[in-house]
């Protein structure tokens, strides 16, 4: 275990993220492959890809092979940025993930497995291929350009909600949702694709189309109340 700090110094890469992968604790687990222990903060910092962080990692430890994040054991957060991809994120969070305020066009390089909440809402998004299939609190992910939700994780330990999109059905929604499942102010026309199971609160309301209440109950098991 070694922190980045001991690392010869670069000066050709944004001295604030220089100094923020300084900052770091990790764990070399051989072939390029490091673990992080702690939080990693990469939010506001101008960043165009998140190879960036990698690129510079390599660098740092004068590493002769290509570097790569496996594993964060506290949360990552890379919001406000300039990102368009998830290249280069981390294979697993144990905590959170962050993402939101970028310009993120596809969740392709995402983390497979977010133990904590994975937050994208305010993206260009308009598919969720290259979620987490795994998360285990909450997905956010309104305020997008969806128009499908075909690559969703299939469970979801707490909250999903994809309401302020342009979804007209829930085709590619996760089949558990631990508690709450919002897809309001969408242009749903069809519940097709709904989860199999909502543990707590099922919100629909302020669609085009308005669904009753047997409607929700038939396609999915839900254990709260249903808002339409």
């Amino acid at each position: 275990m070694r922190k980045l700090s001991d690392f010869h110094t670069i000066r050709s890469a944004n001295a604030e993220l220089i100094n923020r992968v300084r900052s770091l604790v990790f764990v070399e687990a051989g072939d390029g492959v490091y673990d992080i222990l702690g939080d990693v903060d990469f939010s506001d910092l101008g960043l165009n890809s998140l190879l960036e962080v990698t690129t510079l990692l390599k660098k740092l430890t004068s590493s002769k092979v290509p570097t790569r994040l496996r594993r964060v054991q506290g949360s990552f957060d890379c919001c406000a940025n300039n990102l368009k991809d998830l290249k280069g994120a981390p294979e697993r969070v144990e905590g959170d993930f962050n993402c939101y305020h970028n310009y993120l066009e596809t969740l392709e390089g995402a983390p497979k497995y977010v133990g904590g909440s994975f937050r994208c809402w305010d993206n260009n998004l308009k598919n969720l291929v290259g979620a987490p299939q795994y998360v285990g609190k909450s997905f956010i992910c309104w305020e997008n350009r969806l128009e499908s939700l075909v690559g969703a994780p299939r469970y979801v330990g707490e909250n999903f909600n994809c309401s302020r999109n342009r979804l007209v059905s829930l085709v590619g929604s996760p089949e558990h949702v631990g508690w709450s499942f919002n897809c309001s102010y969408n242009e749903l026309v069809s519940l097709e694709g709904a989860p199999k199971y909502v543990g707590g609160v099922f919100e629909c309301g302020f669609n085009p189309r308005k669904f009753t209440v047997e409607e929700v109950r038939k396609l999915v098991n839900v254990g709260g109340e249903i808002q339409t």
